[in-house]
């Protein structure tokens, strides 16, 4: 190893405080490891700046010195974007968390980028208000901007991208310049929408450091439903029928199969089962008003609405489970946990067009079961907007992992879902270290040559995991 680390770590310090530049294995060891759980690199070492005017000047030395950072939220990301590769500096923004201002009128907050959503929806809730990115992890708001974090309710409020009103960037130039990008404004047509180029680019086009969120108001009556159906292709007509019939009161609609349900409920403690018997597939939908609305008058909206769908030996619903509080989400926020429980698990999180997506699991159910049979699909996902993650178990039963069938399979999936569905292979997590190898892949040589241009114009100075102009 080079003088590197013993010339670097006395001028870090001098910027962020010597308390915060960690280097010992042992502090540095949370800081290699996300959502997957899988470790990163050695860094050498993990800067935690508190200030905006500290991330500039970490920007700076690093530049001149020729030093990767790699910037790092909350640990949450599931694509691997903000663990470091051997030789980077983390930087890390847990610190960055100070300011958290709600504009009630507005209904809009301007946070710090280390700001946990936890902490701004209970900041939004003192008035009547929330962030609407329902995710079963608790990331901070800079990383879900370098994620363009979807979740749960993106059928009625969309992602990220879609409630982002501004942002505070520290570019990743010799410089470290500082820009506000956007405003706090619901309407702002005023020239290229720079700001979206930082939105999903995980952490290669600059730092954010504060962020600006469109808020919504909290539901004042919510009403989940649980739908056990016959033949999984019935979700399709159950979308359809629900959204006809109730248009935006309808927040959430998941989608779970029969491993991925069975795996929650044996493996995570302190679970009802809604029925007696384990569905060939269930729907989760979630529906929510505001005051003006009562809870048995929703309740009975969706009734008459079910009704139909009901009627018959054959009918397409078997079975209906109602609830009021959120019973029904605890089931549907431990399938990771499930899954994790029952073997090795193989993610795929992809996205398909909302009438292709029960299709696409029968389809790709049968080719799994040839190519690579000890796998087993356990799919759950937001399948109201075309979500899905295809996520595969291989049990312990069926012994070591085989790594070479397994990435077999990965691109069994991805090819299907990009090449003959039109689909993508990354529907939510973003584009990560964890599948970089497929980019090239899928999106064209002239897309990329474009991406890639961008990407130097906004970062000359090389910054983050992601190269979205590789070759």
């Amino acid at each position: 190893m080079s003088d590197r680390p013993a010339r670097l770590l006395p001028r870090l310090e001098a910027i962020v405080g010597a308390g915060q530049v960690l280097t010992a294995p042992d502090d540095v060891a949370g800081y290699r490891s996300d959502g997957r759980g899988a470790g990163g690199g050695v860094p050498l070492a993990v800067v935690r700046p508190a200030t905006a005017d500290e991330v500039s000047a970490l920007v700076r030395l690093a530049a001149a010195e020729g030093v990767r950072l790699v910037v790092q939220g909350a640990r949450t990301g599931l694509a691997g974007a903000g663990l470091a590769g051997e030789e980077d500096l983390v930087v890390n923004l847990d610190r960055l968390s100070r300011r958290i201002a709600i504009d009630p009128v507005n209904r809009s907050a301007t946070v710090d980028a280390g700001v946990r959503l936890s902490a701004l929806n209970a900041a939004a809730a003192e008035h009547g208000l929330f962030f609407p990115i329902d995710l079963g992890a608790d990331p901070s708001l800079g990383g879900m901007v370098a994620a363009n974090t979807g979740g749960a309710r993106l059928l009625r409020y969309g992602d990220v991208r879609a409630n982002l009103m501004a942002l505070d960037v520290v570019m990743a130039d010799a410089e470290g310049t500082r820009l506000t990008l956007g405003a706090p404004l619901w309407k702002n047509n005023t020239g290229l929408d720079l700001k979206q180029l930082l939105v999903g680019s995980g952490g290669s086009m600059g730092i954010v450091t504060q962020v600006t969120v469109a808020l919504q108001p909290l539901a004042a009556v919510q009403l989940t439903a649980m739908v056990a159906l016959r033949d999984p292709g019935a979700a399709v007509d159950l979308l359809g029928a629900v959204e006809s019939g109730l248009g935006t009161l309808l927040s959430a609609f998941e989608g779970i199969g029969p491993a991925a349900l069975e795996a929650a409920l044996g493996h995570v403690p302190g679970l009802r089962a809604p029925f007696a018997q384990v569905p060939p597939y269930a729907v989760l939908l979630e529906i929510s008003a505001g005051a003006m609305f009562e809870a048995e008058w929703l309740e009975e909206r969706l009734a008459n609405l079910l009704a139909p769908l009901m009627e018959g030996e054959d009918a397409p619903i078997i079975d209906v489970a109602i609830d009021h509080r959120d019973g029904l989400w605890h089931i549907r926020h431990a399938v990771p946990e499930g899954l994790r429980a029952s073997g090795t698990v193989v993610a795929c999180d992809i996205a398909l067009k909302r009438g292709d997506v029960m299709r696409f699991r029968e389809d790709m159910a049968a080719r799994l079961a040839a190519a690579v049979p000890a796998l087993v699909p356990h799919d759950f996902g937001h399948i109201g907007d075309g979500g899905l993650h295809y996520n595969c178990v291989w049990p312990r039963a069926a012994g070591p992992v085989d790594v070479a069938a397994v990435e077999r399979a990965r691109a069994i999936i991805f090819d299907a879902v990009v090449r003959e569905y039109g689909g993508s292979f990354s529907a939510e997590h973003g584009i990560g270290p964890r599948n970089i190898a497929h980019y090239p892949r899928f999106v064209p040589a002239p897309v990329r040559r474009l991406a890639g241009a961008v990407q130097r114009l906004f970062a000359p100075v090389p910054g983050g995991r992601i190269d979205f102009g590789m070759e």
